[in-house]
């Protein structure tokens, strides 16, 4: 009888383990970074082309390989860092489990250099699809160069599930920060395309977080610090008011390696309760160092998820560290050297109570009167719609019908400070302020983005943002949308963005606010959200600037609201697929009250 069950020739073995742990550009980039690290490198480059998907490049000045050390690198399970099974319990490197070489060597074409300090030559190694090329000696300084090119070259299925380059480098860029962020001490340049993104010297912790993210950043950061028998913490908290709508802003390290932890971000979390605004997400740049035995950080191929043996413990030792940083912030007096003693009020002025200034009032002055403005002329276009004079084809039949039902005496009301209610003959419509007003602004923004022609305001006092080099990238791919919606942009060489104008209605004090989500959420992988980058950006400002859950409105606004609302396109839903209203009949209050 034949059998059924035969072993996987190696090739295969190969590109099954490089599905689990190669996924994308950023999962080489991790991993050749990581290596390097371990090698004890003090300068490491990476150079990347087309978001990775050309080449990407990791050079660096550690401890390199000899001619049998290489060749046994590209093999599965051969690894330096760990013997029996007792060694994954002590690790203190990064990559341990000897598939990640092997694993890119299957799917891509890898050309590796390295030199010993011992070795008076370095050796090279050529291998595309797990089979060795060519092997041969080469002129090289001590360290290793790993250039793999063609990734998924040989899985079409998987190169096609690749995004678009901005996102591809997005990930990569996220990849880079993490192993950057663990390893202040060493020095990292990042080279995309020929241009350089980073050049972050040997520093602090807190100048490295600021080289990445720029030095803003560096008035943000409240240190918090804690030393106990089971685990040491050391890093920095992002003060509450610096706090972002955004998650990119969190980054938790156990033994000097990111992870991600539900677990530990709420102990964070419960430490800001009360410091937060409504929507608003704690920054922080935690770092724990618990001895090895105490950890499992084998229970996920990419090695960022974790397991503690005392989790409680280290739940509440994260927890009280920062609230503790967060209490010494609040009451610490603040010294500004800066202040100007010529704006202090003078001692004999102190106890003097002032008088107020003299008001006069013009009782005849009527600024509706003579005036066309722009409330008066939504106020007649409400009239007109409900009196059924102007209805637009686009809306619905339900919606039609019922408009024209409604007499001109009709007046709407907000109910809970969250929905307008529009009673009409036979039911009543019940609508989501902030959904509908999402509506406008979306419809109205990728109008705007389609002509090309966005209504701008001049600022009075442009609006400076000091851009990191993520957000410059992000902003080069997107600038043209971002001028379509009525952005007037310039930026500097030093990195920073000057708004001189804002789209119509855009409130001055939240342009900077506005500018930071978009560039961030321009530069998130949301494909299956979006229909393309201008569409995710027009979502992006509609949320940003719609009318809230919570708004007081005045009769007149809400009026208009609903004008504008009545002249969409899509009134069912919101732009991100919510309901915006329901109705109520008649026939249905009534039962509910026999």
């Amino acid at each position: 009888m034949n059998s059924r069950i035969a072993l996987l020739p190696d090739h295969v073995a190969n590109q099954i383990a490089a599905g689990e742990v190669i996924q994308r550009p950023a999962s080489v980039v991790k991993e050749l970074l990581e290596n390097a690290v371990d090698a004890q490198a003090q300068t490491i480059q990476l150079i990347i082309k087309d978001a990775g998907k050309t080449l990407i490049q990791v050079i660096d000045d550690g401890m390199g390989m000899n001619s049998t050390d290489i060749r046994l690198a590209f093999e599965r399970h051969a690894t330096s860092k760990i013997n029996v099974a007792e060694d994954l319990f002590a690790l203190d490197t990064k990559g341990f489990r000897g598939e990640a070489l092997a694993s890119i060597a299957a799917i891509a074409h890898v050309e590796a250099h390295t030199r010993t300090e011992e070795d008076e030559v370095s050796h090279y190694l050529k291998i595309e699809g797990s089979k060795v090329i060519d092997q041969t000696l080469s002129t090289q300084p001590k360290g290793t160069s790993i250039a793999v090119r063609s990734l998924f070259y040989n899985i079409p299925a998987r190169r096609n599930f690749l995004k678009s380059d901005n996102v591809e480098l997005r990930h990569v860029i996220d990849e880079f920060q993490r192993v950057a962020l663990a390893h202040p001490e060493i020095k990292f340049l990042f080279f995309n395309n020929g241009n350089e993104l980073f050049d972050l010297p040997p520093v602090s912790l807190r100048k490295r977080i600021c080289g990445i993210f720029g030095s803003k950043w560096d008035k943000q950061l409240v240190p918090s610090e804690e030393a106990t028998s089971l685990a040491q913490l050391k890093g920095f908290v992002i003060k509450p008011e610096f706090a972002k709508k955004t998650r990119g802003q969190q980054f938790f390290f156990v033994n000097n390696r990111f992870i991600k932890s539900p677990f530990l971000h709420h102990a964070v979390a419960t430490a800001f309760e009360g410091l937060l605004r409504p929507g608003y997400h704690p920054g922080y740049f935690l770092y724990l160092s618990v001895d090895p035995k105490t950890i499992d950080i084998n229970i996920h191929p990419t090695k960022t998820e974790i397991k503690f043996e005392e989790e409680q413990s280290i739940y509440a030792i994260l927890r009280s560290a920062v609230k503790h940083s967060l209490g010494v912030f609040q009451v610490m007096p603040t010294l500004d050297f800066d202040h100007s003693t010529n704006l202090d009020v003078p001692y004999s002025f102190k106890e003097k109570v002032p008088s107020p200034p003299p008001i006069e009032v013009d009782s005849s002055f009527n600024p509706f009167h003579t005036l066309d403005t722009p409330t008066k002329r939504q106020k007649e276009a409400w009239t007109n719609v409900l009196s059924g004079v102007q209805i637009e084809s686009t809306i619905q039949p339900i919606q039609k019908e019922a408009l024209m039902q409604v007499p001109q005496s009709t007046r709407v009301f907000q109910l809970f400070l969250k929905y307008i209610v529009c009673p009409l003959q036979t039911h009543m419509l019940l609508i989501d302020q902030s959904r509908a007003h999402q509506r406008v602004l979306y419809e109205r923004f990728l109008s705007s983005i389609t002509a090309k022609k966005g209504l701008s305001q001049q600022l009075l006092f442009p609006v400076e943002i000091e851009l990191n080099p993520q957000q410059v990238e992000v902003y080069h791919q997107n600038k043209d949308i971002l001028e379509s919606l009525g952005f007037q942009l310039k930026l500097d060489k030093d990195n920073t963005l000057e708004i001189l104008g804002s789209p119509e209605h855009c409130p001055s004090s939240k342009i900077e606010e506005l500018m930071e989500t978009l560039l961030f959420d321009a530069g998130e992988d949301r494909s299956v959200e979006h229909f393309s980058q201008a569409d995710q950006i027009a979502k992006t400002l509609a949320r940003s600037l719609a009318i809230k859950s919570g708004d007081p409105l005045e009769l007149e606004e809400q009026q208009s609201l609903l004008d504008d609302f009545f002249g969409c396109k899509e009134t069912s839903i919101s732009p991100f697929n919510k309901p915006i209203f329901i109705t109520l009949e008649k026939t249905e209050i009534e039962q509910k009250l026999n």
